[in-house]
């Protein structure tokens, strides 16, 4: 990030514009939807005005991004040592939506913090079946011992 105030927020309006463009945000729309004024919203994607830390709130919750995200642009927070570009980049994803960009951050995060807590969660654990295991369930097994859609049991059967 530019440590030149200036530069920071020249910065920080280009990711802003950026978020609104992916968005698909019209200037106006998102000037509503942040509750600011069109131009100052403006003069704030041109790096011409500082936003207080409220704002920036409003934007991102306007954008449905994390206010941390812009506070860091801002220069106003410092970047977690353990923030991962790769959040950065589906942020920045122009053709996948918002709704699948939170999805895909949150799930992403939610790996990396059972990473953290040293549970993979992967097949590769010793108690988790997989489509090789005897013990797996799924749409042409059934667990072990329990009647499967090949010795039937369902209406019509004669037992």
């Amino acid at each position: 990030m530019a440590r030149d105030p200036v530069e920071r927020w020249h910065d920080l309006g280009s990711f802003i514009r950026e978020q609104r463009s992916t968005a698909r945000l019209s200037l106006r729309r998102l000037s509503e939807l942040a509750g600011i004024s069109n131009p100052y919203l403006s003069q704030i994607e041109r790096g011409l005005r500082r936003p207080s830390a409220d704002i920036l709130q409003q934007i991102a919750k306007a954008l449905r991004i994390s206010a941390e995200t812009l506070y860091v642009q801002a220069g106003i927070l410092d970047p977690p040592a353990e923030t991962p570009d790769l959040v950065r980049q589906i942020l920045a994803d122009p053709h996948i939506g918002e709704s699948q960009k939170q999805a895909l951050v949150e799930i992403y995060l939610s790996f990396r913090q059972a990473h953290a807590r040293g549970d993979s969660g992967g097949p590769d654990r010793p108690d988790a079946g997989g489509p090789d295991r005897p013990d797996a369930g799924g749409p042409d097994r059934s667990p072990a011992g329990a009647p499967g859609p090949a010795t039937g049991g369902g209406p019509g059967t004669a037992h």
